[in-house]
C-alpha cells in the first residue's frame, strides 16, 4: 500500500476521503496530497449493493443509503461477521430529521448485502488499512458520500423524472463542491435540508453534521 500510494506522489496516512457511486457501482478512494487537494488514489468495484438508486427511508426496505455520512475510529468493526466492517453513521441528521429509520448500514468485506455496501475482504483490507492510517495521523472522521450516480448534469437530466430528484439535487451541492475544489466540503443540516460549505485546504476540517433544529 505505501508503495503504491508513493507512487501517486501519497503518503500513507494523509486524510482520506470516500465517494461511493451506486449506479457505477464504484467506490472511490481520495487521499489529501501535501496537505492540499484530495487526489483520486483508487476506483474499487463495489461488488453488491441491495436495493435500488434512492435513499434508505425505513429498516427494512433493503436500500443501502445515500447522502453525506462520517465515520469516526469507534464505527470500525474488526469482529464483523463479513470479516471487516465500518458504520456509516445511518440515520445522519439529515435522515432522522425526515424520520428516516434503520441502524447497522456498513460497508463491510465479502460479497452479500442486506442494505449495506460489500466490498470483497480484500478490498475492505485495503479501505481499513487506509483509514486507520489517517486516524492514527490525527485524522477525527473519514468522510463517506454515497451518490446515486455521478452527479453530472447529464445525469441528472436523464434522472429527472424520478421520485427522489429533489434529493438528488441536494446531494449534488455536494459533489459540484469537492469536484471544484477537490476537497471534501462540510455538510450540516438546517430546516431538514442538506447545507453545503465548500472548503479548501487552509480552511479547518469543520463538523461533520450539524443538530437538527
Amino acid at each position: 500500500m505505501e508503495e503504491a500510494l508513493q507512487e501517486q506522489g501519497l503518503a500513507l496516512g494523509s486524510p482520506v476521503f470516500l465517494r461511493i457511486l451506486k449506479e457505477e457501482e464504484t467506490l472511490e478512494v481520495w487521499v489529501q496530497k501535501d496537505g492540499g487537494g484530495y487526489e483520486l488514489f483508487r476506483s474499487y468495484p463495489i461488488c453488491t449493493f441491495s436495493g435500488t438508486l434512492g435513499p434508505k427511508t425505513k429498516q427494512g426496505d433493503l436500500q443501502a443509503p445515500e447522502g453525506f455520512y462520517f465515520v469516526t475510529p469507534g464505527r470500525l468493526n474488526p469482529a464483523s461477521s463479513f470479516h471487516l466492517s465500518f458504520n456509516l453513521g445511518y440515520p445522519n441528521a439529515f435522515d432522522r430529521a425526515h424520520a428516516r429509520t434503520g441502524d447497522y448500514l456498513m460497508v463491510h468485506g465479502a460479497c452479500a448485502s442486506i442494505g449495506c455496501y460489500a466490498m470483497t475482504d480484500p478490498v475492505i483490507e485495503d479501505l481499513w488499512v487506509l483509514m486507520d492510517a489517517a486516524y492514527r495521523q490525527g485524522q477525527p472522521f473519514v468522510r463517506v458520500h454515497a451518490f446515486p450516480f455521478a452527479m453530472t448534469e447529464e445525469n441528472l437530466a436523464s434522472h429527472a423524472a424520478s421520485e427522489h430528484a429533489a434529493f438528488w439535487e441536494q446531494l449534488a451541492v455536494g459533489w459540484q463542491a469537492f469536484e471544484r475544489t477537490k476537497v471534501p466540503p462540510n455538510v450540516e443540516v438546517r430546516n431538514k435540508r442538506y447545507v453545503v460549505e465548500e472548503r479548501t485546504a487552509r480552511r479547518p476540517l469543520g463538523r461533520p453534521e450539524a443538530s437538527v433544529p
